[in-house]
């Protein structure tokens, strides 16, 4: 076993790694980029080196660097975590060449996934089901019909050469071939310059299930069983679960004994995960194998008991699988949920900047946190914005989804917005809840996750009310000794009126209050919500709001509370606070604005030119990821502040249009 390990990698997965490290008392070294000097997983390693720029391609993904941080550390082993160099061949040929080990699967297994077309033949010599398609180089319409009737219907026209969506046609009768092809080559010669296609068997509300598999150098392949992935948006993993609310034990048996010919079929070592696509009927057919540790390993560990990085540390290290597959065993139920700074609101925007405050459930054998950043940390521009990933396991499903809920319901962010509330929404949705959801749903269907919550007016009214009663009660209690901290308004003919200026998201609230000890008024409008016998205590409020008892969840202080009820969550803050963006900015429609932190990658538009409304002015690359930039009306530029390379803030204005009707220099 090896004595030291450098880890190449950042944030969550690098602090994962480190932990098993410190367990099997290997030493832990970690390298880092400008903008990670101060990161979490460089505390945590017992040595740390320097290896670039902020951007990825600066530092994480520069190979050479990284090996000389290993050489220079004494480590034996590079560990590439996920993302980044994790499934690069070049770079496992590189760490070997250096006589270090790479702790993944060896570059030929990773190069024969490397194409999806030879794979998909690899696959199917081997025995593991594809699904049935057509992607030879005749062309010819004739052809193709006559594969699109062999390979059935639905079908699926694609662009050979394509991506983003484009060129690709869902047919479901013959008669419709034709013309859809005629559509798809057009599309595709106009967006690639090449119009060949490929034809692929059309899986209705499939379902995306992947089995975790194990390979060592002694010949042994073994599976640790299924994690469900079908919630998905645009094709990212939302939540990930184990076992499968949908696969039967006979179902398990047959993808498992797949899952493990895949591996056979590329003589695979270490960790890695063989994705399957499964139909309504049962039907499953093989995807990609991901040749890593994959981002919802912990759903795994969870229900197995076992640790998944030091069965790669042992194996990568020459040992054998630690457990035959005989061995393997299951017990309850896990599910995970990524935690990351972005406005699903806004579409998924990503955030960044500092965790003002971050609270999260209390650790457990029921409820884990992976996470590589903590109260005080800001999110970066230049790297993906998870926060943290929250793992719960239980007996059954639907008590591991009460758990989720629950842990869900103690998590407090403050600073970049974040996707709590989506995920919470999600998670109670009925179709969840029944286990019954497909790849697609959530993009069919997105609107029933975001946007405003519908509640009555009255129940809203009622919680602003509670809200503003926990934050009164807060500041009684910090300074219960004087007698100005009461606050009550009280004067000869009746207690007054103290106004509370709050701020919920981008909502401005003007609330008034009165009351002490449990007991207040609080007006909304011309509405008074009445609320008596309050008490707070342990996290929680009760008492009577009108002609109910109430009981809800609270944190916060003076200053901010969060409020949940068990359906729906609130944060207020004192307007003094709120952080207002420019207010000079986007409201006059004369000016571009950065939405996040981010570098401008490209100008499209200088001083002088016309633009109309929609049209995009600028590029910038912000949380990997570029943003098109739109000119808010039809104008002239008058005015271009930045320049590419430049990175600017969130708020900044970029690009000033003409506020009057004049030609410039009329």
């Amino acid at each position: 076993m090896f004595d030291t390990l450098l880890i190449a990698n950042r944030g969550e997965i690098a602090c994962r790694i480190i932990r098993s490290c410190r367990r099997m008392g290997i030493r832990a070294i970690a390298v880092y980029s400008d903008a990670d000097a101060d990161a979490q997983h460089v505390r945590l390693a017992d040595a740390a080196y320097h290896i670039g720029g902020s951007r990825p391609q600066e530092s994480y993904l520069r190979g050479d660097a990284i090996i000389d941080a290993a050489k220079k550390s004494g480590a034996q082993a590079i560990h590439p975590g996920y993302g980044f160099l994790s499934e690069n061949a070049d770079f496992a040929d590189a760490v070997e060449a250096a006589g270090l080990v790479f702790v993944g699967p060896r570059a030929a297994s990773m190069r024969k996934m490397g194409s999806k077309a030879g794979a998909k033949e690899l696959m199917q010599a081997a025995g593991v089901p594809v699904v049935p398609g057509y992607t030879g180089e005749d062309q010819s319409p004739e052809l193709l019909q006559s594969e699109a009737d062999r390979i059935g219907y639905p079908l699926m026209i694609k662009a050979a050469h394509g991506g983003g969506g484009k060129g690709m046609r869902i047919v479901h009768a013959p008669l419709e071939f034709l013309p859809h092809l005629e559509s798809c080559q057009r599309e595709a010669k106009n967006a690639f310059g090449r119009d060949r296609v490929l034809l692929e068997r059309y899986i209705e509300r499939p379902r995306h299930i992947e089995f975790q598999i194990f390979g060592d150098s002694h010949g042994q392949v073994i599976h640790l069983n299924e994690r469900e992935c079908s919630a998905q948006r645009r094709y990212q993993k939302v939540i990930e679960e184990s076992p499968s609310p949908f696969v039967t034990p006979e179902l398990r048996q047959a993808m498992g004994a797949a899952a493990i010919a895949a591996g056979h079929a590329i003589d695979y070592q270490n960790a890695g995960t063989v994705e399957f696509i499964v139909g309504q009927d049962g039907s499953f057919y093989f995807m990609e194998i991901n040749t890593r540790l994959q981002v919802e390993h912990p759903v795994t560990e969870m229900v197995t008991a076992l640790d998944l990085v030091e069965w790669q540390l042992r194996v990568a290290s020459g040992e054998a699988l630690p457990l035959p597959q005989d061995a393997i065993w299951s017990s309850g139920h896990a599910i995970e949920v990524r935690l990351y700074a972005e406005d699903p609101d806004a579409g998924f925007l990503p955030g960044s900047g500092k965790l003002v405050r971050l609270r999260l459930p209390e650790t457990s054998a029921k409820i884990r946190i992976d996470s590589g950043v903590v109260e005080g940390d800001t999110v970066s521009i230049f790297y993906d914005p998870m926060i943290a990933k929250l793992i719960v396991r239980d007996s059954d499903r639907p008590r591991a989804l009460a758990r989720l809920r629950e842990a869900l319901a103690q998590c407090e962010i403050e600073g970049p917005k974040s996707n709590i509330e989506f995920l919470e929404r999600l998670i109670r949705h009925p179709i969840v809840v029944a286990g019954d959801i497909d790849t697609g749903y959530l993009d069919r269907h997105l609107d029933e996750f975001i946007g405003a919550t519908s509640r009555p007016d009255e129940e809203t009214r009622t919680l602003h009310a509670l809200a503003a009663a926990t934050m009164r009660m807060s500041s009684e209690a910090a300074d219960a000794a004087s007698p100005w901290s009461t606050g009550d308004g009280w004067r000869l003919d009746g207690a007054g009126w103290t106004p509370l200026h709050l701020v919920s998201g981008n909502e401005d609230l003007r609330l008034s209050i009165r009351g002490h000890d449990g007991d207040y008024d609080v007006r909304e409008g011309e509405h008074v919500s009445v609320l008596r016998s309050l008490r707070l205590q342990d996290g929680w409020l009760s008492g009577r709001a009108g002609d109910r008892q109430r009981r809800v969840q609270v944190a916060g202080d003076g200053e901010r509370v969060l409020l949940h009820d068990g359906a729906r969550r609130l944060q207020l803050r004192r307007a003094s606070l709120y952080r207002h963006a420019d207010e000079g900015g986007g409201a006059s429609g004369d000016r571009v604005i950065a939405p996040m932190p981010g570098r401008i990658v490209q100008a499209k538009s200088a001083v002088g030119d016309n633009v109309e409304a929609g049209q995009v002015v600028m590029v910038m690359e912000a949380m990997k990821m570029e943003l098109a930039l739109k000119s808010p009306r039809a104008g002239r530029i008058a005015e271009v502040r930045v320049r590419e390379g430049d990175f600017v803030e969130a708020d900044a204005a970029l690009i000033l249009l003409q506020t009057d009707a004049k030609e410039p220099g009329a």
